[in-house]
């Protein structure tokens, strides 16, 4: 796979962008844009607490009645859905112009940013308009935040808010992390970690907002049609998985720099985590509904990102089989029960499922899951299917506390997946070299300069370091376009391109290999920077190189005279804002279960809960 840059892009190739942060001006028309647009948001605010805006509260009520749903939930998740998916558009088009393209000038030189940013002050703001509308000294639920004696927020917007504030946050983090350590190309640096999890992470409040909206519901409240409730559940439970699958997003556009059984392990801790809650939400149906609405948005994001923008294809999983997997065990577990039914579907997702997506792998993704990743990668995606399906059951129950009387189930289960997922991160981390490892390179021209492509004939040193390898190819980016080749095998320790290989402009092509926690590379041609700076490693005729750690290739333009020790505190910094937002969701889903739940039905009825009977149902019916 690969397009070529214009003749116009060659030109500015010569002419590097900074690769230590953007230029003073952006910043300083970045930061006066954010400052205009954070105080029209407050100006707002203030002016319906104060009664001079009443614009925004008929607006409010004319969704409720609209809905059926109390204003400061249904007037903001109106449109936030609509935010996330501007959000998570720029966020994967931003992501295909650095890989086909490289660093930008700045943040106000990528039109994707504009996309990313637009997205995400619509998620705070639908978060902020939820903890501004509600007026008097009643809750508006039971969960809502005591602000003042008579303001009361909503649980769910606060979260809407905090969340889309740390992604928010991010923006500048991440240009101050590449004045410090240099650019840092990889999506997973923890700068871009924080935005992606600060946006993905909001659909839980989003999630927790519509429960709230539903349990604060009285008789006198309209009703909308059960189908319009549905569609809004499935939308959001799509949008859940949609956001917690953006974290595979390397593998999705085939240039992982990180070990392939990451793979499986996201794909697995994504599917559990959202598909056991969106069955337990939505009811019969509700895991395929929230797969349809995932597919229908990576449909539309790839066929954007890749042939409408002509950038490098984006893939994305199915999730088909997971989800009929958990239908199936929803059949005989039931629902009142959500972390037992979360375990259950859970051991499905990770036998099955996983079964499935190997499968799915060697028909649509450019780099399948191949026998050498057996049997580490089973065991590791099962035991995260597993641990994801408690946590999906516990996210699951939490939201659903309110139909659904409280039984005594295993509390330690979520917990110790938690601990899971996060030991399986940790194992899944650490990454070597190949030890005296060498190949040895003759080309042969396919296109002449300035254009020049070459095939390959590469011969290993020793002949079997390629046997048993996860990945073994040419992968070339940032020259206008991507490739992805994988070696044709001609006799042992010989190998032979199937495609023309670019090595002129802007491109950076590697030969990669990766075996086990080995992730090496030998530099086939990278061209000069005078940003960084570096000389160029030119593609000759004909070559011996030694593989070096993988990532001394990609990440080329970090800085490597930073102290340790800053690093160090700049990564804990990173890591403690990441764990304050998981925190804060987590005791935003366990404050609305503790005060949204119901006692266990199965003790004897009381009087006066048994009579009189519509108004409980009226309150607690999610239709």
């Amino acid at each position: 796979m690969m397009s070529h840059m214009p003749d116009a892009l060659l030109l500015l190739a010569q002419s590097q962008p900074p690769s230590g942060g953007a230029a003073i001006g952006e910043i300083v028309i970045a930061t006066v844009g954010a400052g205009v647009i954070t105080a029209a948001m407050v100006a707002i605010v203030l002016g319906h607490r104060t009664g001079r805006l009443p614009q925004v509260g008929r607006l409010a009520a004319f969704a409720e009645r609209s809905s059926g749903i109390p204003g400061w939930a249904s007037l903001p998740l109106f449109f936030v859905a609509g935010a996330l998916l501007i959000a998570v558009l720029g966020m994967y088009w931003d992501i295909s112009i650095h890989i086909d393209e490289g660093r930008d000038e700045g943040p106000l030189a990528n039109t994707a940013h504009y996309f990313i940013l637009i997205g995400l002050f619509a998620i705070f703001f639908a978060g902020l308009m939820s903890v501004a509308l509600p007026k008097g000294e009643k809750p508006p639920s039971k969960a809502a935040l005591k602000i003042t004696d008579d303001w009361y927020a909503p649980l769910g917007g606060t979260l809407m808010c905090l969340s889309s504030a740390f992604a928010l946050l991010a923006f500048p983090l991440d240009d101050m992390w590449h004045r410090i350590f240099g650019q840092d190309v990889t999506l997973w640096g923890p700068t871009h970690l924080v935005l992606i999890g600060g946006a993905g992470l909001a659909t839980v409040g989003a999630l927790i907002l519509l429960s709230e909206g539903l349990s604060a519901r009285t008789s006198e409240t309209p009703r909308e049609k059960p189908r319009f409730l549905l569609l809004r559940r499935a939308i959001l439970a799509g949008a859940f998985l949609t956001a917690l699958s953006t974290f595979q997003a390397e593998f999705d556009f085939s240039v992982p720099q990180f070990r392939l059984i990451w793979h499986p392990i996201l794909l697995m801790i994504a599917a559990g985590i959202a598909l056991v809650p969106a069955r337990l939400l939505i009811g019969r149906g509700g895991a395929v509904l929230a797969v349809l609405v995932f597919i229908g948005i990576r449909g539309i994001l790839s066929l954007y990102v890749g042939p409408l923008t002509g950038h490098t294809t984006l893939h994305f999983p199915l999730y088909i089989a997971e989800a009929l997997v958990v239908e199936a065990v929803a059949l005989f577990a039931t629902a009142r029960r959500p972390i037992r039914f979360g375990l259950i579907a859970g051991a499905g997702i990770g036998t099955l499922g996983l079964a499935a997506e190997w499968a799915y792998s060697h028909v649509f993704w450019t780099m399948p899951w191949t026998d050498a990743l057996l049997p580490e990668g089973a065991i590791a995606g099962f035991l995260a299917a597993l641990a994801a399906g408690a946590v999906g059951g516990w996210v699951g129950g939490a939201l659903n506390a309110s139909d659904q009387p409280r039984v005594k189930e295993l509390r330690w289960a979520p917990a110790l997946g938690a601990a899971v997922i996060v030991g399986l991160c940790i194992y899944a981390t650490p990454m070597s070299n190949v030890p005296d490892t060498k190949a040895s390179f003759v080309l042969e021209d396919v296109t002449p300069a300035p254009e020049r492509t070459v095939s390959a004939t590469i011969r290993l040193d020793p002949p079997d370091a390629a046997d048993d390898a996860e990945w073994f190819n040419i992968t070339g980016w940032q020259g206008g376009g991507s490739v992805v080749d994988d070696l044709e095998k001609v006799s042992d320790g010989v190998y032979r391109t199937t495609e023309p290989i670019p090595v002129y402009g802007n491109w950076k092509t590697t030969l990669r290999l990766h075996e086990d926690d080995a992730v090496a590379s030998i530099p086939f041609f990278m061209p000069a920077d005078d940003a960084i700076p570096v000389k160029e490693i030119p593609a000759a005729p004909q070559f011996t190189r030694t593989f070096v750690l993988d990532q001394e290739n990609l990440l080329r333009e970090q800085k490597e005279d930073v102290p340790g020790g800053l690093r160090t505190i700049a990564y804990i910094v990173v890591l403690l804002i990441a764990v304050g937002l998981i925190a804060a969701l987590g005791w935003g889903l366990a404050r609305f279960a503790s005060r949204s739940g119901r006692d266990d039905d199965s003790a004897p009825p009381q009087p006066e809960r048994a009579a009189p009977k519509p108004q409980p149902r009226a309150a607690g019916q999610s239709a």
